[in-house]
């Protein structure tokens, strides 16, 4: 490894584009402040924007005034992926370390990735990573500080770890929480924190509690814009707002929110063929998409400066309102809507809902634009529509599937989940619901206490239930090896084929390649195989066959990882169990003893395919669409289980199928559809 001294690095770093020295952000005057009110409170609130500084600054002051001194560490939460992994390159880089030298003293730590060491004081991490660190050490022993960030997005993660962290400081008063947040919600934060019965924590009053700290985080006026009458179209209001912008105003680039990827690749069509009908200008347009589903490299582009004589569109979901700050925006664009996960409990589909954005989201996009000089936001609605928003975003806790984070709360003693101290508490529809999911596939017993060994087992495998049911019944269907692959090609989320030159026929060709007549399961298991023997885990052999390199890159390290969790547990790759239909088993061929552990886990997400294509559910209450990114898309088939489903656009796809006999989800879930058929 190259020394410090053997390498010239700009004074910008890796990301010259957000450069600003530590010194000049807002969070600087209040540095002394901050520390003053950690030495002191259990519990600091932090109020301020993103731009301010807090992500990047806060650790850095914690780690320098001595709260990793004794060999304890920082840890510092994200609701997002992109910026747990971002943020920690940005401070590290702060620090003094080099890009390969991420993991030392600075590191990041995601679900199947972990970039830390003996040596890491500040770490970086999603919520719902320390969530599962909790398992391990229900204390979080070897934190002194413990900063939860972005904590007004509400996320799921998020908002189970504070009624974790409130309990765990009546334990370890010594503790320290900094809570962060964009949103007036800060108050909020800290009743939650004080609202015992006798309202104290860990013999504290509420007072004595702790403290709000607030940075001004904008410094220039925004002249915020609204339309005279409501759009029919926001998409393409917005478009024409941008050549608006771009033929009227001053020099400055664009932020665009729009709810999600078809939206946006639709936007940047249309600002395309525009700029050419624009026609000859001193000044063009370089539209550029942002959203969670693009690669790391392609999220870079918007960081990076505009060529000369360029004015950057960046086209983005709600992505760009907290995790992310991009220097030079100086106009914004909000459609007034954001799409949001909703769990239907009933029918136990997610659905993605466009929603009209909350006032408080609105202010956080409008803010945006007066990072650095005066700016202005173009709301798409009318200002009474603005006064009718609702404060604040509805917290995920009351819109999601609870299966997996009940399961995890139960394997840490949480046994009556009801009077579980929530931030906010969800719907007894969906607690209900998670408990259904729970019982059928055996984690918890009639009583609701987890089932030993299987319950505990599957909270502690990073995977969802059902899923986690499934690899650990592989062995009795003596297939762990073939459903280790499955499992780990699952969580890359349809990201496996790629177009690589924009040529969708040649990628629907690859696929054909690798097809398996009993389901995409085994296809990608057909992939995987293919691309470790056959592709030698080459990136042209990948580009060839329309594969993602990098993805399946992933999917390696994710199997190896899984198959260390099974080891933790005691469940070699090799190992086969014997249960009461071993000898029948052991007579089928692989594709059947996979396809039947497979129902094990789904049986709950079984369909029948209809004469015209579709699928119905069992009741036959729901039709249910395939996904094109599946083999059943042109393809017939009677019974199948399914990984997803999802609706959206007035749909409801399923993906990730594969054909399994009706016999088998009796066999496997007799109580399940007994139930259901009374």
């Amino acid at each position: 490894m190259a020394e410090k001294d053997d390498i010239e690095v700009s004074e910008a770093g890796l990301f010259p584009a957000l450069y600003k020295p530590p010194g000049l952000l807002p969070i600087a005057q209040l540095k002394d402040a901050l520390l003053y009110t950690a030495e002191t409170y259990p519990v600091t609130i932090i109020v301020g924007e993103t731009g301010s500084g807090k992500t990047t600054q806060i650790p850095q002051f914690l780690h320098k005034s001595g709260w990793t001194s004794d060999g304890s560490v920082v840890a510092v939460t994200q609701p997002r992926r992109i910026a747990a992994t971002s943020v920690a390159a940005r401070v590290a880089e702060e620090m003094g370390f080099f890009p390969g030298q991420l993991g030392q003293e600075v590191g990041y730590s995601i679900r199947f990735e972990d970039v830390t060491s003996a040596k890491t004081q500040i770490k970086f991490m999603t919520d719902g990573l320390l969530l599962r660190e909790m398992l391990v050490d229900p204390l979080l022993k070897r934190y002194s500080v413990i900063m939860v960030d972005e904590a007004h997005e509400r996320s799921l993660s998020s908002d189970i770890l504070l009624s974790l962290l409130k309990k765990i400081l009546r334990k370890r008063p010594e503790l320290r929480v900094i809570v962060s947040s964009a949103t007036i919600e800060a108050q909020k934060f800290l009743d939650f924190f004080a609202s015992d019965e006798d309202g104290k924590v860990g013999g504290k009053t509420k007072n004595e509690l702790g403290r709000i700290i607030t940075i001004q985080g904008r410094v220039h006026p925004v002249d915020i814009q609204y339309l005279v009458e409501p759009t029919a179209d926001y998409v393409e209001t917005a478009v024409q707002t941008v050549m608006d912008i771009h033929s009227t105003e001053d020099k400055g680039d664009i932020l665009l929110f729009l709810t999600g990827r078809e939206e946006i690749n639709d936007a940047i069509d249309k600002i395309t063929d525009r700029i050419v009908d624009f026609g000859p200008s001193s000044q063009t347009l370089q539209p550029l998409p942002l959203y969670a589903g693009l690669d790391t490299e392609q999220q870079q582009f918007v960081f990076e400066p505009a060529p000369e004589n360029t004015r950057k569109v960046i086209v983005s979901t709600n992505i760009a309102e907290a995790s992310v700050t991009i220097d030079g925006i100086a106009y914004v664009i909000d459609c007034g809507f954001v799409k949001l996960r909703n769990y239907d409990p009933s029918l136990g589909i997610e659905r993605l809902n466009v929603c009209p954005v909350s006032k408080a989201s609105a202010t956080q996009r409008a803010g945006r634009a007066g990072r650095t000089r005066p700016g202005k936001c173009f709301r798409l609605y009318t200002e009474s529509a603005f006064a009718d928003l609702p404060e604040t975003t509805f917290p995920e806790i009351q819109r999601s599937d609870l299966a997996p984070v009940i399961l995890q709360l139960m394997n840490l003693g949480i046994t009556n989940v009801v009077r579980f101290d929530f931030l906010s508490p969800p719907p007894s529809k969906l607690l209900i619901r998670a408990m259904d999911t729970l019982h059928s596939l055996g984690a918890i017993d009639e009583y609701a206490r987890l089932t030993r060994p299987l319950g505990t087992r599957m909270a502690e495998l990073p995977l969802e239930p059902m899923l986690a049911k499934t690899l650990l019944n592989a062995p009795y269907f003596a297939c762990l090896p073939e459903m280790l692959t499955i499992a780990s090609m699952m969580t890359l989320q349809g990201t496996v084929f790629v177009s690589h030159d924009g040529n969708k026929k040649q990628e629907d060709k690859a696929k054909r390649r690798f097809a398996v007549a009993e389901g995409d399961h085994m296809t990608l298991y057909n992939v995987y195989e293919s691309f470790i023997s056959h592709g030698k885990k080459d990136a042209q052999w990948c580009r060839e066959n329309s594969l993602n390199f990098k993805a399946l890159v992933k999917a390696m390290s994710v199997r190896k990882q899984l198959r260390n969790h099974l080891e933790r547990l005691g469940i070699a790759e090799t190992a086969t169990f014997d249960g009461p239909d071993a000898a029948k088993l052991r007579g089928m061929n692989l594709v059947e003893r996979v396809r039947r552990c497979l129902t094990t886990g789904f049986f709950a997400h079984a369909a029948r395919m209809k004469s015209d294509g579709t699928f119905t559910t069992p009741k036959g209450d729901v039709t249910l669409w395939v996904h094109p990114s599946s083999i059943f898309f042109h393809r017939k088939a009677d019974w199948v289980i399914y990984h997803e489903i999802m609706e959206t656009r007035d749909k409801t796809y399923i993906r990730d199928l594969t054909t399994v006999e009706i016999d088998w989800l009796t066999e496997y879930a007799p109580s399940y559809y007994r139930t259901k058929g009374k």
